[in-house]
């Protein structure tokens, strides 16, 4: 349930949300200077109490305009030990709003439409591709290249790269803020891979998965996959530790980024 004031333009006026997933929690405009800055109070009510201050910046550049989104605000003292890794969450979550807000005010919407399908069975998985590590503001660029390799790889070794390109999440460091992953195609049980060779194999047995499928441009991936987290702790669904993955079902090029289609796994136990 959200509320939001009559007129949310204004100094005093508040955005207040409830809700399962999201807790509860409420922010009011304390200060408003059009075209320069925004300064919100932003207090969180459940599942802990905190209080924050949250500022946007806008600041002239190249013609257009540099927007930059602050938050300062602190932990109850027993949450010390995740300082680091709310740092690392919030900045992914800011991250996907200034991508978004950028994709609002230059193009008019935000080519990013999220669908839910649950808890679904998916048969076998093996494929083969690129082995990486990418910071995350890089993981995008990484995989791509990644995945343009390990097609050079497979036309070398006479495999078929007509089945759709996989890219699997194998660990993610949170206070190094990486991601490493294999990025490539999937192969079928007959195909054999050099073990010494540039390919490395990942496989995934038939089982359990959450799956939510994205529409949209890559670079809002961010968004079912914050989705998809957000469900499957609030539902306590514990997840396999073999990796979670996603499937591109069409080719950036052939089709608008606005049409571009993935399916995210999150394999369950």
């Amino acid at each position: 349930k959200v509320t939001v004031s009559p007129d949310p333009s204004s100094v005093g006026s508040t955005y207040a949300w409830l809700g399962d997933l999201t807790g509860q929690g409420q922010m009011i405009h304390q200060k408003l200077e059009p075209y320069r800055a925004i300064e919100d109070e932003l207090t969180f009510l459940k599942p802990f109490k905190s209080i924050c201050r949250i500022g946007f910046r806008i600041d002239p550049e190249f013609g257009g305009s540099k927007l930059t989104w602050t938050m300062n605000g602190s932990l109850p003292w027993f949450l010390f030990f995740m300082v680091s890794s709310m740092k690392t969450i919030l900045s992914m979550d800011f991250r996907r709003g200034l991508l978004m807000l950028k994709d609002l005010l230059e193009k008019g919407s935000i080519p990013s439409q999220s669908t839910v399908h649950g808890v679904v069975t998916i048969p076998q998985i093996r494929m083969a591709g690129i082995a990486d590590t990418a910071l995350i503001h890089e993981i995008g660029p990484a995989m791509n290249q990644a995945i343009q390799t390990a097609k050079s790889e497979f036309a070398r070794a006479g495999l078929s790269t007509s089945k759709p390109p996989v890219s699997v999440y194998t660990r993610f460091a949170i206070a190094k803020q990486t991601f490493d992953f294999i990025a490539g195609y999937e192969i079928g049980e007959g195909d054999r891979i050099d073990p010494n060779g540039p390919l490395k194999v990942w496989s995934t047995p038939s089982n359990k998965a959450f799956r939510i499928e994205h529409v949209g441009s890559y670079h809002h991936l961010g968004n079912p996959w914050a989705i998809a987290n957000g469900i499957c702790r609030h539902k306590k669904l514990k997840q396999r530790k073999e990796g979670t993955f996603e499937i591109y079902r069409n080719e950036p090029g052939r089709v608008p980024d606005t049409e571009l289609r993935t399916d995210i796994y999150l394999p369950l136990k």
